[in-house]
């Protein structure tokens, strides 16, 4: 059986490309969502009616997550609007919201390679994500599972049951295509290479679109995607760069837990890492959203210090509102976001990077 080979392609242009078929949900476009993919919607999507309370209803309030780090990579959680600014389309703008959200509901999405390659680390991700969910989801809170491997498949959809969540997480299995997993069409366990009795790879990006357009869009507040992978790609109908600009929409982090089973590796006839190399386009995955990576080998500490490091950031994060004095024109906005104070002159920002807006009649040409 051949390794996988990752295939990167980052495309800094405007979506152009058709959004792939739903296979597993629906999306619920928000009024008062920042401006969105331009990836076209489903058809079957129906629009939500607009909420009762919320903050400057308009189409262009773009909304800023984002975390503070010190010289010592300490979270700083106690800044105040003037410690920080922010620019789009490096322009400065004006604040119209400022808050720490600590408490605000949080949309977490766990996504798990249930690819050949993990065959011996799931239990183990089985297992931390279990013990994540029951520590993190509050009251408010709401998560879905979502496995991939040669198609993406929906495990469990939105619920603040953790017991539900858990079921579903314990409930994914290897799937190579081969007999192991489940067999269908194109995104309930059949996948677009097929190859018998071997594993047929692993559509990461497919993902990674798929719920930032199909489950993430639809919802407000804080969001999440957190996947459990070694980072491999092969299959996926969507490029890397198109998974990204589909999270940035949707305004959710990603993180990925890094987590590499050294076996698999080497019953392919490869050394580890020699025949691995999803670390680097992880990276390019994860920091335009805002999010990062968190390589674990296949340490079982590493992986529950993984998600409790997830945990903390997501419970100090903040929150920055602003409407764009720059034309919404359709085009990339990058952002930028700078904090600063008195005893840490220093202080590194993680927040997403940028933006698709969608064009207002106003400006477009």
């Amino acid at each position: 059986m051949a390794v996988r080979w990752l295939r990167l392609f980052l495309i800094p242009a405007i979506l152009a490309g058709v959004a792939l078929p739903l296979t597993w949900g629906q999306d619920v476009p928000s009024p008062d969502a920042p401006p969105v993919s331009t990836v076209p919607p489903s058809d079957d999507a129906a629009p939500a009616p607009l909420p009762k309370e919320t903050l400057h209803v308009t189409s262009s309030l773009v909304t800023e997550y984002f975390t503070v780090r010190d010289k010592h990579n300490a979270l700083i959680p106690n800044l105040a609007k003037s410690d920080c600014s922010v620019s789009d389309d490096n322009q400065p703008q004006k604040l119209v919201s400022f808050h720490a959200q600590a408490d605000q509901p949080l949309t977490l999405g766990i996504l798990i390679d249930t690819s050949g390659s993990q065959q011996y680390v799931l239990p183990l991700e089985q297992q931390s994500a279990d013990e994540f969910l029951s520590r993190i989801l509050r009251l408010k809170d709401q998560a879905f599972v979502v496995s991939f491997d040669i198609g993406v498949h929906l495990e469990q959809d939105f619920t603040a049951n953790v017991h539900e969540l858990e079921a579903a997480i314990n409930h994914v299995e290897i799937n190579t295509g081969g007999g192991s997993g489940q067999g269908g069409v194109p995104g309930i366990g059949e996948g677009p290479i097929p190859t018998q009795g071997a594993p047929k790879g692993t559509v990461l990006y497919d993902a990674v679109f798929e719920t930032s357009t199909q489950k993430m869009n639809g919802q407000t507040g804080r969001k999440a995607l957190i996947l459990l992978t070694d980072g491999e790609d092969e299959g996926s109908d969507m490029k890397i760069g198109q998974a990204i600009a589909a999270a940035q929409n949707a305004d959710a982090i990603v993180y990925v837990i890094l987590i590499a089973d050294p076996a698999f590796y080497y019953q392919q006839g490869y050394g580890f890492p020699m025949g691995y190399s999803g670390g680097a386009a992880m990276h390019d995955l994860t920091l335009p959203t805002g999010g990062h990576v968190i390589n674990v080998g296949h340490n079982g500490k590493r992986l529950e210090d993984a998600f409790d490091e997830i945990e903390e950031e997501l419970r100090t994060q903040y929150e920055a509102q602003y409407v764009p004095t720059t034309p919404l024109n359709g085009s990339f906005h990058p952002v930028n976001v700078v904090c600063h104070d008195l005893d840490n002159p220093k202080l590194k920002v993680q927040a997403r990077k940028g933006y698709f807006s969608i064009p207002n009649n106003d400006n477009a040409e």
